[in-house]
């Protein structure tokens, strides 16, 4: 998993309340456990102004010139902004690895769905929960000023304005250090690999008959 310690990058706003999982990324696509190669069909029913489908070349697909992640002044954005419950609807971890996959480090919105929230700490991405005032004036400000990037310093748990005015975020302790370290579940186990490894070599000598071959 990718650690995140601080970016400066552009935002790119997302203007819309409960963005559901299959938003994200549509269930035709949910074809692979593999991480990668989701970007592409990130926001696909909002991107493209055809039904997209598993193989299609999506380089030849046309673009919905309306929906905002194809604005060529958001281009390159790793700051996702957005409103309220975002990720809301199905489980599917595939949600966060369509997010990242497309270049998203960071999701700032009001207040995210509970098990899409758990999945991106998990994947490397960083959700922000601020309130709902500031998210507003941070839409404004991203609104009027082409090129508007933030500052994020998870260290610190500040979110820094082109203005220099601060916001803090919350985190847990345990979400910080395995973002910090770039810790996901097997990274945090493999952690303890000689402790993992010394056990399963006592155990082979005082109960090697459970690795007696039938």
């Amino acid at each position: 998993m990718k650690a995140f310690t601080q970016i400066t990058a552009l935002v790119a706003p997302l203007d819309r309340s409960n963005v559901d999982t299959d938003a994200i990324i549509p269930k035709q696509f949910l074809k692979s456990i593999k991480r990668s190669g989701f970007g592409v069909n990130c926001f696909d029913e909002w991107r493209y102004l055809d039904h997209g489908e598993p193989g299609m070349d999506n380089s030849k697909r046309p673009l919905n010139p309306e929906f905002p992640l194809n604005f060529p002044r958001y281009q390159g954005a790793q700051i996702l902004l957005t409103r309220k419950n975002f990720g809301c609807g199905s489980s599917r971890e595939h949600a966060p690895w369509a997010l990242d996959d497309y270049g998203f480090r960071a999701v700032i919105a009001p207040s995210f769905a509970d098990i899409f929230f758990n999945n991106c700490y998990k994947n490397g991405l960083l959700p922000i929960v601020l309130t709902e005032e500031q998210v507003e004036k941070l839409f404004q400000e991203v609104n009027a000023q082409e090129g508007y990037q933030l500052s994020i310093d998870l260290t610190k748990q500040e979110l820094t304005t082109p203005s220099g005015e601060v916001f803090k975020f919350d985190i847990t302790e345990h979400r910080k250090h395995c973002l910090l370290n770039g810790l996901d579940e097997i990274g945090l186990t493999l952690q303890h690999a000689d402790d993992i490894q010394a056990f399963e070599a006592k155990r082979r000598q005082t109960q090697p008959w459970l690795f007696q071959q039938a």
